[in-house]
């Protein structure tokens, strides 16, 4: 495909979704690095072999699961010109992603309240890690609701229809990848000891 052929708005649309797969790309990197260093870690005296997540992660990684959905059902509700239901799957998803971060602090709470911090003298390795990951993460889909908060606003204003869609499939890229990283971040703690 020849990438200077289109119209300007479909080259604009080529680059905006190129410059969001390289962040995506960059984005996979840093994770991947942090995940490395997990395991290299995992070979000191004092990490911990037994530990399990908290539940408050396991609700979480089902919340941002169904949040992907109901984004997903957003996308084709817009597709259909249903514009009621669009907003509602676009309000769920958002209170979805609260809900997440909400979870995910209550996943911290519940370490603290094993009695490991983030730092200082009832700190430890392995949690670090943990609160690094989660925490990076956790802002990630913050930058994620406000993109929603856009796209809702936008909603609103009647920008988005079945034929211009581009910021609408920008957030939901990103959106999926937030949730995509995720499960795998949780399935990689749970698992990698």
């Amino acid at each position: 495909m020849d990438l200077t052929q289109g119209t300007l708005q479909e080259k604009h649309g080529r680059a905006k979704k190129m410059m969001l797969w390289f962040g995506i790309i960059s984005l996979v990197m840093s994770f991947a690095g942090w995940t490395s260093a997990f395991v290299v870690s995992s070979a000191r005296p004092d990490w911990l072999k037994d530990f399990v997540l908290p539940n408050a992660f396991i609700v979480s990684t089902i919340v941002i699961i169904l949040s992907s959905i109901t984004f997903i059902l957003a996308k084709r509700a817009l597709k259909n010109n249903n514009r009621q239901q669009t907003t509602i799957w676009l309000l769920t998803t958002l209170v979805l992603g609260v809900v997440f971060i909400i979870n995910q602090f209550q996943g911290f709470q519940q370490i603290i309240d094993l009695g490991y911090n983030f730092t200082g003298p009832t700190s430890n390795v392995t949690m670090s890690y943990i609160y690094l990951i989660a925490m990076v993460h956790i802002l990630h889909v913050i930058v994620g609701l406000f993109c929603l908060l856009v796209v809702i606003y936008n909603h609103f204003k009647q920008k988005y229809n079945a034929a211009n869609m581009l910021g609408f499939e920008l957030a939901a890229t990103f959106w999926h990848f937030i949730d995509i990283l995720w499960v795998y971040l949780f399935l990689f703690l749970y698992f990698v000891r």
